[in-house]
């Protein structure tokens, strides 16, 4: 796919936005600044203060998406509407420029704070597909989900390929492409990534997640974003690019995080690579 005539909702490379962060990038000054930010609007919603004048001052100057943590879109619980009437609020308030989610549950009753695997059935789709919809609905937007990494399988009746594949044809929604969650369950689950990520529906893909993670074994990789991204999985982004083009793509960084110079270097990375597609390109042409 032409990167040049696929609509992105932001461009580059971006970075996730802490609180930490805040006045360090309000004041300072650096060479490698982030085309586009994001955060969880869970952390955010119904903040005052400082803080919250601080956000919106950033949204009026820059782009934003953001990245939700307690959807729970494939869980059995029935959806918080007033949650997601007070996220519309949030996203409008904030000109986000897309909402996505994980492609998992995180609890029933209660927050369980984890990310866990929706059975891959046939039932399963259908059950998050009309949640989806719901969401949509209620949002007045499309949403991307995110293929997430998952550590079993239980009662799985298809691969994680096809179940992915169905629920964002069938849902009519797009997709946050990790693609550091890609090597790590080739690794666990023994399969090629780069048929994986050849086979994925790009057309749908809005942004892209870069991250680092931690080597247990050399057959399990536990998904921490607590290191630095590995040259492997850096080359799996430079598949995407040639894939489907300069996607815009962030660096996320959740645990053992660096000063803010130094994490800047490692998001300046993401523009090395997407400049060199760049170069590729137009010396192949």
């Amino acid at each position: 796919m032409n990167a040049a005539v696929q609509k992105f909702p932001v461009h580059g490379a971006g970075l996730g936005l802490r609180r930490s962060f805040l006045t360090e990038l309000a004041t300072g000054s650096f060479s490698d600044f982030p085309d586009f930010f994001e955060v969880a609007p869970e952390n955010w919603m119904g903040m005052g203060g400082r803080y919250a004048r601080q956000l919106r001052q950033f949204t009026e100057r820059h782009a934003f998406v953001c990245h939700g943590l307690s959807l729970s879109i494939g869980g059995p619980a029935p959806l918080n509407q007033q949650f997601l009437k007070d996220l519309r609020v949030f996203l409008d308030q904030h000109q986000v420029r897309i909402y996505s989610e994980h492609l998992s549950y995180c609890g029933d009753e209660g927050q369980l704070y984890d990310l866990l695997p929706i059975p891959f059935t046939e039932a399963a789709v259908a059950h998050v597909v009309q949640r989806v919809q719901q969401v949509q609905e209620v949002l007045g937007r499309r949403i991307a989900l995110e293929n997430v990494s998952y550590y079993a399988a239980p009662g799985a009746e298809m691969s994680e390929l096809d179940f992915l594949q169905a629920v964002l044809e069938k849902a009519d929604c797009e997709m946050l492409l990790d693609v550091n969650n890609i090597y790590v369950n080739s690794i666990n689950h023994g399969y090629d990534a780069n048929a994986f990520l050849d086979a994925l529906p790009v057309q749908r893909i809005a942004y892209v997640h870069i991250a680092g993670h931690y080597e247990e074994a050399p057959d399990l990789r536990v998904d921490t974003h607590g290191a630095d991204v590995i040259p492997e999985v850096w080359s799996l982004l430079d598949r995407a690019y040639a894939r489907c083009g300069v996607l815009p793509t962030l660096l996320e960084r959740d645990f053992n995080i660096p000063p803010l110079p130094e994490l800047l270097m490692e998001m300046a990375q993401i523009r090395r690579h997407q400049q060199q597609y760049v170069k590729e390109v137009r010396h192949a042409g």
